[in-house]
């Protein structure tokens, strides 16, 4: 009988052909051969145990409720990002990714790619999710709602600039009214597609007034149909936000009538077709120029009426006036008659005035006889004046107006005298009952801050500051507070009896 092998264990079977792995040979093996075989899987499944790492990943599993079966996920951050779906647990979803092992626990799992929520009802229930918490937030009160422009002048569209909508608004402005159309060329489906839409609002709000390329009046973010999976990129918070956000006027015709998505509650004003949206920003031209032809021929024979209303009104004023021709011929007869009487007047006056003079002339003497009259009294005048009798009272004149200055002199001398004696009275009077002699004699004035005199001890607070004028100046004291005067003694009756 042969015995076993050293490395052989008694009573085992030898191992023949079969190859010897260590443990993490065999799990690198099982990890090449499970990526192999299942590199790109779509998994539908339930979340369960769903967990976000402080790092940004996602952890969860997948699980089966007819098999009972789960598969562990796990989504990286940089693809969690770019969800468009929020998970969370009990939602059903679809992922997409890519199978591999995670040799640390021995299991197996996928790395998911994308995901989507699984059927109508797991999208209805997200978006209305979503409705309920942007709503929350007031993105879709109506206070926020702006009025479009009546006539914009740049209409700006971000939509797919391939699709039958770009045309379709683009025939419809042209009939109605031709503007100025500005295209943000965006995907509207697919991945990225939100994130373009919403760059795309942002961009149009960010040009400035007068600057190169015009700021639009209107926005219109426009789609056409599909299903809520082809519509869920208008459904993203990021582009509601956008939405919500624009200063512009927006209008959103994402859909046919029957589709909604969370842009128609942010929007301004929603569209149920792109063709819609068209006819909503801009009037139809032919109608405003037949409705201004029609206001211009009611505002012309409204002109018309009131120039004739007023021409009648005119008339009938005009008949109510008496004839100017024979006010103005009144006015003449008293203008000529007014022109009458002036002139007889001047005359008149004319009159009086040459006989007044011709009185006054009469009764004036002739110069040459004014001037005789005058040389003979002067004549007569000096014969009357002598020289010896013009010095003699020259001289009786100064001898009187000397005994007059005298006479001045005396009572002025006496005056002065009298005035003088009557002051040094007044003075000795003065100061006899002025109180500067009795401050001489030892006494003080005391007078507080104000300068008014103190007369009594009651008046004096302590701490009061006072003024003390001696006879040769002025102190500034303080008052202390003093020990209580002595009461007086009562006075005893006498015989006579009190008469109190």
């Amino acid at each position: 009988m042969a015995k076993n092998p050293p490395d052989q264990a008694p009573g085992s079977t030898p191992p023949g052909n079969i190859p010897e792995y260590t443990v993490g040979e065999l799990s690198v093996a099982l990890k090449r051969t499970v990526e192999d075989r299942f590199g790109r899987v779509r998994v539908r499944g339930e979340i369960s145990g769903f967990k976000r790492h402080t790092s940004g990943h996602l952890y969860f599993t997948l699980k089966d409720k007819e098999a009972s079966a789960v598969l562990d996920a796990a989504c990286f951050r940089n693809v969690a990002q770019t969800l468009r779906i929020k998970p969370e647990d009990g939602l059903e979803v679809v992922a997409t990714g890519r199978i591999t092992t995670y040799p640390d626990r021995s299991k197996y799992q996928i790395i998911v790619e994308r995901m989507e929520a699984a059927g109508l009802g797991a999208w209805l229930a997200l978006l209305e999710e979503r409705r309920r918490k942007l709503a929350a937030e007031g993105l879709f009160d109506a206070t926020r709602k702006r009025r479009l422009p009546f006539l914009p002048a740049v209409v700006g569209v971000v939509t797919s600039p391939t699709g039958a909508v770009i045309r379709d608004i683009l025939h419809r402005l042209g009939d109605r009214f031709p503007r100025r159309v500005l295209v943000w060329p965006v995907l509207v489906q697919g991945e990225g597609a939100a994130q373009q839409v919403a760059a795309a609002i942002a961009g149009f709000n960010a040009l400035p007034q007068g600057g190169p390329v015009p700021r639009p009046d209107v926005l219109i973010v426009a789609r056409g149909g599909g299903s809520i999976e082809d519509l869920w990129a208008f459904n993203e918070e990021i582009v509601v936000r956008a939405a919500a956000g624009s200063s512009i006027p927006l209008v959103s015709a994402v859909g046919h009538e029957t589709d909604t998505t969370l842009i128609d509650f942010a929007s301004d004003v929603r569209a149920p077709t792109p063709t819609a949206a068209a006819e909503m920003v801009v009037p139809v031209r032919a109608e405003l120029a037949r409705d201004l032809a029609t206001l211009d021929a009611r505002l012309a024979g409204a002109a018309q009426r009131g120039f004739e209303a007023r021409r009648s009104h005119l008339a009938g004023l005009v008949r109510g006036l008496p004839d100017p021709q024979r006010l103005i011929e009144t006015k003449v007869q008293r203008f000529d008659h007014a022109v009458e009487l002036l002139r007889r007047s001047a005359q008149m006056g004319l009159a009086a005035r040459t006989q007044r003079v011709t009185g006054l002339a009469a009764r004036l003497r002739h110069p040459r006889e004014v001037v005789a009259a005058k040389r003979a009294a002067l004549a007569h005048a000096a014969g009357a004046l002598r020289p010896q009798d013009f010095v003699r009272g020259l001289a009786r004149q100064r001898a009187e107006l000397e005994r007059l200055a005298q006479r001045l002199k005396s009572a002025a001398l006496r005056r002065l005298a009298e005035q003088r004696a009557a002051l040094s009275a007044s003075t000795r009077l003065l100061d006899g009952l002025g109180y500067q002699q009795v401050l001489q004699r030892g006494f003080v004035l005391v007078k507080d801050a104000a300068g008014h005199p103190v007369t009594a001890a009651a008046a004096v607070e302590p701490g009061m500051a006072l003024a003390l004028t001696f006879h040769d100046g002025e102190r500034r004291a303080t008052a202390e507070a003093g020990a209580p005067q002595p009461a007086r003694p009562a006075r005893k009756p006498g015989p006579q009896g009190d008469l109190f």
